[in-house]
């Protein structure tokens, strides 16, 4: 599965790429809800997968700060 790889991918980072990675995904997770206000998003599912992304990005730096 492409989410175990994405995982594996996370817990190799340090601190500082994984915050950079949050801040990133807050952006996109912006625009898409932008995009879906306006009807202008196709791929609706995005969003959720973008939202899961952000969860996974927060236990990963949450396990690693313990």
């Amino acid at each position: 599965m492409k989410s175990k790889q994405y995982i594996e991918d996370l817990r190799n980072k340090s601190v500082e790429e994984l915050n950079a990675d949050l801040v990133a995904a807050k952006k996109e997770l912006f625009n898409l809800r932008f995009q879906n206000a306006t009807n202008q998003l196709e791929n609706t599912s995005r969003i959720k997968e973008v939202k899961k992304n952000i969860a996974r990005i927060k236990t990963v730096l949450t396990a690693q700060q313990q």
